[in-house]
Order: structure tokens, then sequence, then C-alpha cells
């Protein structure tokens, strides 16, 4: 789903949006806000690279971290709580991942990236994706085609 058919369905459903981001470093938020009157559907993104900015701006508990690291569901699941806690959205997607190139390990390879989506009045769900060692550009771009389907599948989209 394109960013502008998604605002135009938040528009619709008087939905309000939000970004959590580290992999794809503000891309999921810019894609949105590249659209002429966004802002009456999104309200923010975070950007949250480090480990301490996720703790910091989101409120991902050190614990989740050390147990399962920053590119995990269990994050995923916090850095979404995290921006519908700290913005006025309904609607929270976040992503964490190893876009490449380096980075991975067998565990977590290059190209893993979790997603999270949570929603005020409903249970937050996460997924990991392995999208392959495409390289940094086309990881970072699948995510955030994902992320905005995600959106829009939440929305009925």
């Amino acid at each position: 789903m394109n960013a502008a058919a998604l605002l135009d369905i938040a528009r619709d459903r008087g939905v309000l949006l939000a970004t959590a981001e580290s992999c794809t470093g503000g891309l999921i938020a810019a894609a949105i806000t590249d659209i002429p009157g966004s802002s009456d559907v999104f309200d923010r993104g975070f950007v949250t690279y480090s480990n301490a900015a996720k703790e910091d701006m989101l409120g991902v508990r050190p614990d989740t971290l050390a147990r399962f690291g920053a590119v995990s569901e269990q994050t995923a699941r916090e850095m979404a709580e995290g921006a519908l806690a700290r913005s006025r959205a309904t609607l929270a997607v976040s992503v964490t991942g190893i876009a490449g190139p380096g980075g991975g390990s067998p565990e977590k390879p290059e190209g893993r990236v979790c997603f999270g989506l949570a929603q005020r009045g409903a249970a937050t769900v996460a997924e990991t994706v392995d999208f392959g060692a495409l390289g940094r550009a086309a990881v970072r771009r699948a995510t955030v085609a994902h992320a905005l389907d995600l959106l829009a599948g939440r929305l009925g989209g």
C-alpha cells in the first residue's frame, strides 16, 4: 500500500498515526509526511537507533533489551506501545532490525526486521520478517513498504 492510500484510509477512520523506528531511521515517517495534508493523521515519529534511545524515548525496558536484544519481537512490541503512550496517536507501528551490510549473526541474520503494531483498545502484535541480505537500501525500502501494509491492514485497507 502506498502512503497516500494509507492516509486516506486513516483519515476516513479518524485514526491518528505514530511511528517508532530504528533500522529505517525515520523513513516510514518520511514516506507518510511526504504526502500533503498528512498532518491531520500523522502525530509524530520516534527515531530510536540506539538502545538508550529506545529506553529513554519509548520506555523499552532494559531487561527486554538484555534478554532478547534490540532486534526482537519483544522489543518491537514495547517500541510500538511506547509510541502510543508518548503520543496522541491511536495506532503506532515500530520497526527494529538489521539492515546490513554486516551486523547479522546466524541467530539474527542481515535483513531480519521485527515489527510491532499497537492500537488503543486492541492487543499489540509483533512479527518478524527476514528480507534477506538484499543490501541496506533494499532492506530499508522493504521495511517501509511492509510497515505501511501493516498499518493499512489494521485499518481494513
